[in-house]
């Protein structure tokens, strides 16, 4: 198993970073862009171009396990290993020129997590967390921040595409944006989960937002170090269709859990 791991650690960076420099590189030309559903959420070419690199390296490597793909959803086959591949998150932010986007690339076994790799392409930085075996920045340790005391919070938001107006998700965000300094909603999250992996965070809320994009952020975030939790205060693991979340430094959990729930309860 730990053949297969290091084996999938090395296509899928070479994948990200391969991806990334693509959608780098054409950032400022021009691409055509589409609008994906009915809730405005967009796609371009690029996406496409770069989910075709990625899915190439991991069909060529491992051409008996399954992938899920942002764009072309699920090939390969069915087992206990399964890819799941975001080429760009960030698609809206890149698609008005806003410089704010990832590529994210999760490998599981039986529905567990075991390898993350983000790259961000803009600041050339490539995160990588293994599980049991820590996280890493281009190659140098990952670990949280200590939260600074004493201050007012400082969250990332996220929140699925279908949510929407959601009544309670806009109760929580309200009352998010009462208690909190500032509230953090960059539509690239698995950028927010690379600042909650570093500590320049204090909490990231999550409401209902599973996507190809939240699982190597994760897992990032666990292997530096940090906490994720369900709005219950129970461990979140696995794989969720509807997940609420709440990821932070270990400190910061009572806090940001007494948050959440006063926000709910409003």
């Amino acid at each position: 198993m730990q053949a297969i791991v290091q084996r999938a650690k090395e296509v899928a960076a070479e994948a990200a970073v391969a991806a990334g420099k693509l959608a780098k590189e054409r950032f400022d030309g021009a691409f055509l862009v589409e609008e994906k559903d009915e809730h405005g959420d967009l796609v371009t070419e690029v996406d496409g171009l770069a989910e075709a690199v990625i899915l190439e390296k991991i069909r060529a490597a491992f051409p008996d396990h399954g992938i899920r793909s942002e764009e072309t959803g699920w090939s390969g086959v069915e087992g206990d290993f399964l890819w799941l591949v975001d080429p760009l998150d960030g698609t809206n932010n890149y698609a008005i020129g806003l410089p704010v986007y990832a590529v994210a690339i999760t490998f599981f076994y039986r529905k567990e997590a075991v390898l993350g790799v983000i790259y961000d392409s803009v600041l050339d930085k490539l995160y990588i967390a293994e599980r049991g075996q820590g996280a890493t920045c281009n190659g140098q340790p990952l670990r949280i921040k200590e939260p600074k005391q004493g201050n007012r919070l400082t969250v990332g938001w996220i929140q699925g595409h279908a949510v929407q107006k959601d009544p309670r998700a806009m109760r929580l965000k309200h009352h998010l944006d009462a208690v909190a300094k500032r509230v953090l909603r960059v539509w690239a999250p698995t950028l927010v989960w690379c600042l909650m992996a570093r500590g320049e965070l204090d909490g990231v809320v999550l409401y209902n937002s599973e996507g190809d994009d939240l699982y190597a952020g994760l897992l990032l975030l666990k292997e530096a170090g940090g906490l994720v939790i369900d709005f219950d205060g129970e461990e979140f693991a696995g794989m969720q269709e509807e997940p609420y979340i709440i990821g932070c430094h270990p400190a910061k959990q009572e806090e940001l859990l007494q948050v959440v729930k006063a926000g709910l309860m409003k």
